[in-house]
């Protein structure tokens, strides 16, 4: 569903994550250097790290640390730190969780939430948590099946072949997830097979105010003085899971130079992008998506100091405008930067250099720009083709799904396919709080940048509005729905076409109308962008192989990755700026007043506290959105940390790794360690992370 949940981005199509570019020493793209990288596990670079640090993880090491590393399906990292399922991530992470959880009268996102036992552990809606079992090279059969096919054929052929192989993956779906990662754009594909555990409860979280302390002003700032840290436990048929491969817990301080290792599951970089590639987003995309993220931001805001149950209702939502609001930014001011542009032109022209008269590869530089110029041409049509809101994804989801699943599963939407309808199912059909003035606020925004964007008189705007205004459309619809009610949208589920096409619920008669308009939009830019990129960026994946050999690590994909660095802080201004913040510092950083209002329970509980003992730390290693809740981990396998943000410098990552000033924090499990024994109190949690 599109409502702005922890981790994720904002749902308009075209958004991705930005960067900020100071001045500073980048890494250009080639070979991987320094401690640069967001490596999979099948090909971590053991030699050169060696190399470099005088040791590196064993097979062992890593195949422990992966079975105890986590994704969140909500957009987080995580991990086992128990040997009976509890997990390990950041406060941001279950923010949704304890929203959706509560009331006007039970505020769990305010208070806090201690389970003093399991039976008090309560599920959070729509949430999974997935660990990797199996990494298997399926690049020759995706590549077979796509042949010489190009255009809308390439990615139909694709998109077969992938949810052919998803679905002879994972025959067990109730306890199994298959996904086909795409890597190097096209380059390479991975079957990932993960083990899936769809009971997650939230077991323990802090006051909110004691992650948020700082608010925007502090985001992508250090120092920073966040307890952004949080405890799930993973259930299975009612019972907590065995996880014997969990990280060990240790409450020690970090020290200064020692070796970290950040895994995770990076969301997305685009660090191989071509020249026209760069162009489009520093010229259309960015352009758009600040103004309309600038504008929903202060829509919010307006809304939300109507009333107090506004602002508890749209909390996590306006976090997560803000927090894409700065990255959007960042991302502007980098591709808007002379010496930073010029230094992606050298990237560009040093691999076109290199390929010269490698006859196989021939020019995917011309294909991409060509691919490029059409995509401009669509651009709005296929960024507006459908309004934002919750109810509207629940009917869409919906109308889609009943149509998708009498076909044949290699020709379905990829989102229908057999190994992911099980998730998408769970996510439709978990109750959960929908507000009606937010869905409505949603609404009216998205289908006014529509009219906007596209012109009062093109036709995809007269599709979506009608003869309506975008309020009053979205006030109609949002009110005469009944789509909140999980009883109703499983009866639609379990109903398929019939009960679709019987559905007389004003947002199913809506989403039906826009249905065949989205699939016409999607078939151009399958046919126009996604086929023609696709196999041009598969050719570049051969030039840099070539080129550059296995240093050439793939851009994210919210698949598993392990980077490493080490621990300390970074020049600024002539200064070394230390690598780790204390509560002392929270304390002398406090105002009384938001957004450096501290937690209550802070205030009321200052006497016992060790003011002295770390908080967060700083660290140079190569992280993007998705890493939230990764665990830093030490070379013994003990995690010391919960990733959860990245300084100013480190905006810049989704382009390039800028190893000098560039660096990721963390609330050191120091930090959590004494939340647990007298802030918010959890002695029943504290035995089970110290025992043997």
């Amino acid at each position: 569903m599109t409502r702005f949940r922890s981790g994720q981005d904002h749902p308009l199509r075209t958004l991705s994550f930005p960067m900020l570019l100071l001045g500073s020493v980048v890494l250009p793209f080639g070979a991987a250097s320094a401690d640069e990288g967001m490596w999979t596990f099948d090909a971590f670079p053991a030699a050169k790290m060696k190399r470099d640090y005088g040791w590196a993880p064993d097979q062992a090491w890593l195949d422990r640390v992966r079975a105890a590393s986590v994704r969140l399906t909500g957009g987080c990292s995580a991990s086992f730190v128990s040997g009976s399922g509890l997990i390990l991530t950041n406060h941001h992470c279950v923010a949704s969780c304890l929203e959706d959880l509560s009331s006007s009268g039970s505020d769990l996102l305010a208070t806090g939430f201690i389970a003093q036992a399991r039976t008090e552990e309560r599920k959070c809606p729509g949430q999974q948590a997935e660990v990797v079992t199996a990494i298997t090279d399926v690049t020759p059969r995706v590549k077979a099946a796509i042949g010489a096919s190009a255009g809308e054929a390439l990615v139909k052929a694709r998109t077969a072949a992938i949810a052919d192989l998803e679905k002879q993956g994972c025959l067990d779906t109730a306890t199994t997830r298959c996904q086909v990662v795409t890597l190097y754009g096209g380059g390479q594909y991975k079957l990932y097979t993960y083990r899936k555990y769809s009971d997650v409860r939230i077991v323990w979280a802090p006051e909110a105010a004691a992650e948020t302390f700082g608010g925007d002003p502090d985001n992508y700032n250090f120092p920073r003085y966040a307890l952004d840290a949080s405890f799930l436990r993973a259930y299975e048929n009612g019972q907590p899971v065995a996880t014997p491969q969990h990280l060990t817990w240790t409450a020690r301080e970090p020290k200064k130079g020692e070796a970290i290792f950040v895994v995770g599951n990076p969301g997305s970089t685009q660090r191989l992008l071509t020249q026209s590639q760069f162009a489009y987003q520093r010229e259309v995309n960015l352009p758009i998506t600040l103004a309309t993220q600038s504008e929903l931001r202060g829509r919010l805001i307006t809304a939300m100091r109507q009333s107090p149950d506004h602002a508890r209702e749209g909390e996590t939502t306006l976090y997560g405008v803000e927090n894409n609001l700065k990255r959007t930014i960042g991302r502007t001011k980098a591709l808007g930067d002379p010496q930073f542009n010029a230094m992606l032109a050298r990237n560009e022209a040093d691999l076109r250099s290199r390929s010269v008269g490698n006859a196989a590869i021939g020019d995917p530089w011309t294909d991409i720009d060509k691919a490029v110029t059409a995509q401009r041409q669509i651009d709005a049509e296929y960024r507006f083709t459908e309004p934002q809101g919750d109810l509207f994804d629940y009917a869409l989801t919906l109308v889609r799904a009943a149509d998708e699943r009498s076909k044949p599963n290699g020709e379905r939407l990829p989102a229908y396919s057999d190994s992911a309808l099980p998730l998408l199912e769970k996510t439709l059909l978990d109750e959960r709080p929908v507000y009606p003035w937010l869905d409505s606020l949603m609404m009216e925004w998205s289908l006014s940048k529509a009219r906007e964007y596209l012109g009062v008189d093109h036709p995809q705007t007269r599709l979506l509005l009608g003869k309506e205004s975008p309020e009053g459309l979205a006030r109609r619809l949002v009110s005469g729905s009944s789509l909140a009610d999980a009883k109703v949208r499983k009866a639609l589920w379990d109903g398929g076409a019939a009960a679709i096409a019987a559905s007389k619920d004003p947002m199913i008669l809506y989403a039906r109308a826009l249905d065949a308009n989205e699939r016409r939009v999607q078939k151009l830019y399958d046919e126009r962008v996604d086929g023609p990129i696709t196999a041009a960026r598969a050719k570049l994946a051969d030039a840099r192989f070539a080129a550059y050999g296995a240093s050439v690590y793939p851009d994210a994909t919210f698949s598993l990755r392990i980077t490493y660095g080490k621990v300390g802080g970074w020049i600024e201004n002539g200064r070394e700026v230390d690598y780790r913040t204390t509560f002392r510092g929270a304390f002398d950083r406090a105002t009384g007043a938001k957004p450096f209002a501290l937690a209550p329970a802070y205030l009321a509980r200052r006497q016992r506290i060790d003011e002295g003992g770390a908080l967060d730390f700083v660290y140079a290693a190569d992280t993007i959105g998705g890493n939230s809740g990764s665990p830093v981990i030490d070379r013994d396998g003990a995690v010391i940390g919960a990733n959860f943000d990245r300084n100013i410098h480190g905006l810049r990552n989704d382009f390039a790794y800028d190893i000098d000033k560039a660096r990721s924090i963390a609330v050191s499990t120091a930090a959590v360690e004494q939340a647990l024994k007298v802030i918010y109190p959890a002695p029943t949690l504290l035995a089970e992370l110290h025992a043997k």
